[in-house]
């Protein structure tokens, strides 16, 4: 009998030097499933970095030889384009606004629950920059087309609501897809960047998890052939 072959699982880096917030980290993530390597300092995880790529880093913010600002500062040097997460149990507003703007692309509070930390997680997989709107996806096969967890969190769990907006939005991706193509054909970047702008926050509200990727991949390089495809596989894989 021959075998579907499985997607890749992700591999995370997790920096956590409290033994007890690491046994929870660890055991959550890897219910995707993920595989997690584990450090407990600047320095270990340094070292874990440069054996290793990473589709993610979570960074604990208070470390016994650092701050989690300064390492993801480090580990850029290395992976310029692995989105990263911050923890820590400082809840200070001033804190997190300053984690974001180190290059975090969202801030954890602990203690937290598995499933705010896994749809955390997802988020900053698939807004990840580096992923090329040509590849597949790393994240678990329940994210593909549609992320079904991101769409139904921010609607409240309303699936009426959702299969709805689909329908709107599966309607008007034609005309869009016609418009983007036009404004790339014509090198209008200005029209370009307005249409995928509208597109993006759109995929956002549906979960198309990856035209959404896809999208950020033309908008950071709309002359690119590979980019172009990406976003013409992606509307055509919605619309089959």
């Amino acid at each position: 009998m021959q075998m579907t072959p499985q997607a890749p699982r992700p591999r995370f880096l997790l920096v956590e030097d409290d033994i007890i917030s690491r046994g929870f980290f660890k055991a959550a993530l890897e219910t995707l499933p993920a595989d997690v390597d584990t450090a407990d300092s600047l320095a270990s995880a340094l070292a874990r970095a440069r054996h290793g790529v990473h589709d993610l880093w979570l960074i604990d913010v208070n470390l016994p030889d650092g701050d989690g600002a300064q390492l993801l500062a480090e580990l850029r040097r290395l992976q310029p384009d692995t989105p990263a997460l911050a923890h820590t149990a400082d809840g200070d507003t001033t804190l997190h606004s300053g984690l974001r703007s180190a290059g975090f692309s969202d801030t954890l509070v602990k203690p937290l629950g598995r499933d705010q930390l896994l749809k955390a997680v997802r988020r900053a997989l698939v807004n990840s920059p580096g992923t090329d709107a040509g590849e597949p996806s790393r994240l678990p096969t329940e994210v593909g087309d549609w992320d079904e967890t991101a769409a139904l969190a921010a609607l409240n769990g309303q699936r009426n609501h959702l299969i709805a907006l689909r329908e709107l939005f599966l309607a008007e991706l034609p005309g869009v897809r016609d418009a983007v193509e036009q404004a790339v054909y014509r090198h209008d970047e200005p029209s370009l960047r307005s249409q995928l702008h509208r597109l993006q926050a759109s995929c956002g509200f549906v979960g198309a998890a990856r035209l959404a990727r896809a999208v950020r991949q033309l908008h950071h390089r709309p002359e690119s052939h590979q980019a172009q495809d990406g976003f013409r596989a992606a509307v055509a894989a919605l619309l089959h």
